[in-house]
């Protein structure tokens, strides 16, 4: 089992040492070994996940060193065969991709290097390791968003990245040692055990381990998936070659997720800390998803879009669903690599002939017609109001009917159901035909798209944390005062469904909301057109910064 922990990263390690060592004789053919190794680490990750399956403890193999040692859990496996999976997946479209590009072998050599790093990430067992591959992660994706050196845009938010990565580096150092000056170890496992022997512990300056550790490895993933306001590296992100963009889904952005899991023993021990995960992954959603749609580039529109997904990724560790927060995680990078590799040939395809076919989606869509509503918006209303709340709520009954009792549910719950509420509202909008058949089609699409998403759920849950009472403790973490909660809880209901009334109204009538209040339509269209300025007010900042620094140099004399 050691070996083949092990030969993980290093098969993808001893790849990018193969493309620079014969990159002079064979030329492009590198790309065969790169592809190779790509599928053995794949094989190799497989195989040691369904070894995992069997076994019935966490294992921590090493090489008798401090550093460098593995951790081979349900967690770590998983997210090996993610990684590799998607890393084949680029690798095969980059050989025909790349192609004629003059640094055709550098890019092979940067993808193993990579995908390496990040194998090494998820399977670390100290946390020195995991500083390392941490670290080296930015280090490898500035090189690759970079590739083009042509291009003075991409030079310049590779560094950005960098830049942002670098600030996720130091709360991970922080917490290295303070890891060591409490406990005395670096050992993921050993660590875990001790915060669970005096989970009262304090560290430097009489703060708790806890807590402390909490904060600051939420601040790392906040810098590495981009959350808000430390977002604006991944939208600025999409000059880099088109593979790399995917790739991103396999464990970069996404480390976030990855990280909090990993420190889900220390969230148990917490109090009050994952409600910032929640308030800062809320944020990140709702913008993300705005400014996703006042995008006319695609692929930046798509940057936007990961952002809120990460955001909801962050959002459900804060309610307590952490094994949720990995399910979203894989489907995720699945789904969103495959829009990012198919994203060129969409461009290509619709500049030679749109494709739209003629109809109700198409005057809705293209033409900009609204067809009158069929049928009453007081029923309609009434059906998109009600039914997605039944079918969410009895989804998760079905499955397990303790699930209701977590706090982080009900607030699931909600969003399952504003999804839900939305999905219908568009059929609605459409004003098809046959409304009640193209309803029905919808509903039964959804509550199979939902009962799939809670069954898989809690197969994850069973996975990743068998024991029913530490996920219990994951739950209790994320609470808060039950009166306050539920008093917030009624009030988001009742002006929701207050809100989709009006919504109602409104297209009925024939009058958009946006031409009733055209002040703040227009007001907040200009705020997020502009991204919010948080990407001028960096530059601003870094403006500043640097006439600073010369105006310190000449005044020393340096230059």
């Amino acid at each position: 089992m050691s070996l083949l922990a092990y030969s993980l990263p290093l098969v993808m390690l001893l790849s990018a040492l193969a493309v620079s060592l014969t990159a002079p004789r064979l030329g492009e053919g590198v790309a065969r070994i790169s592809v190779l190794a790509s599928a053995l680490a794949l094989l190799l990750a497989g195989v040691l996940f369904v070894n995992q399956l069997g076994a019935e403890e966490p294992r921590l193999v090493g090489v008798g060193l401090t550093i460098f040692n593995l951790y081979v859990d349900a967690l770590s496996t998983l997210m090996a065969l993610l990684v590799s999976g998607v890393g084949l997946v680029v690798h095969v479209f980059s050989v025909r991709y790349m192609q004629d590009d003059p640094g055709y072998t550098r890019f092979f050599l940067l993808l193993d290097l990579i995908i390496g790093v990040i194998l090494l990430m998820v399977l670390a067992g100290d946390l020195l390791t995991l500083l390392l591959a941490w670290h080296l992660l930015g280090v490898c994706l500035y090189f690759l968003l970079s590739h083009e050196t042509r291009r003075p845009a991409a030079t310049r938010y590779a560094f950005w990245t960098l830049f942002t990565h670098r600030i996720g580096d130091l709360p991970l150092l922080a917490t290295t040692g303070l890891a060591y000056h409490t406990y005395g170890t670096l050992s993921l496992p050993e660590l875990f055990a001790k915060v669970a022997e005096t989970p009262d512990a304090t560290t430097l300056l009489g703060l708790p381990f806890a807590e402390t550790v909490g904060v600051l490895i939420l601040l790392a993933a906040f810098a590495k998936s981009a959350q808000f306001p430390l977002h604006t590296w991944l939208p600025y992100t999409m000059d880099g070659p088109t593979p790399v963009s995917a790739l991103m889904h396999a464990g970069i952005v996404n480390a976030g997720g990855f990280l909090i899991n990993r420190f889900a023993p220390v969230f148990v021990h917490t109090d009050g800390v994952l409600l910032l995960a929640l308030a800062v992954g809320l944020v990140t959603t709702i913008l993300g998803s705005l400014m996703m749609l006042m995008q006319s580039d695609i692929k930046k529109a798509l940057g936007y879009s990961t952002m809120g997904q990460m955001g909801y990724m962050v959002m459900e560790c804060g309610l307590g669903a952490f094994s949720l927060a990995i399910y979203h995680l894989i489907a995720h990078g699945v789904f969103k690599a495959t829009l990012f590799l198919g994203s060129g040939a969409i461009i290509a395809n619709a500049r030679k002939d749109p494709n739209i076919p003629e109809g109700e989606i198409y005057k809705f869509m293209v033409e900009r017609k609204v067809p009158k509503p069929p049928m009453s918006w007081v029923v309609f209303a009434a059906i998109t109001i009600t039914v997605p709340l039944l079918i969410v709520f009895g989804a998760h009954q079905v499955v397990d009917e303790g699930f209701l009792h977590h706090q982080g549910a009900m607030i699931l719950l909600l969003f399952g159901w504003i999804t839900g509420a939305q999905t219908l509202f568009f059929v609605y909008k459409l004003g098809a035909e046959r409304p009640f058949l193209v309803l029905l089609y919808v509903i039964l699409s959804f509550g199979i798209v939902i009962l799939t998403y809670v069954v898989v759920g809690h197969a994850f849950d069973a996975l990743l944390y068998p024991d029913p009472a530490f996920r219990e403790a994951l739950y209790q973490a994320a609470s808060v005062d039950f009166t306050w909660f539920l008093a917030v809880l009624l009030m988001l209901v009742v002006l929701i469904a207050a809100g989709w009334l009006l919504i109602f109204r409104s297209a009925a009538a024939q009058e958009p909301l946006h031409r009733r209040y055209r002040g703040l339509y227009y007001g907040l269209y200009a705020l997020l057109s502009r991204e919010l300025y948080i990407a001028d007010l960096y530059s601003r900042a870094g403006e500043k910064l640097l006439a600073a620094s010369r105006r310190l140099n000449a005044w020393l004399r340096w230059v």
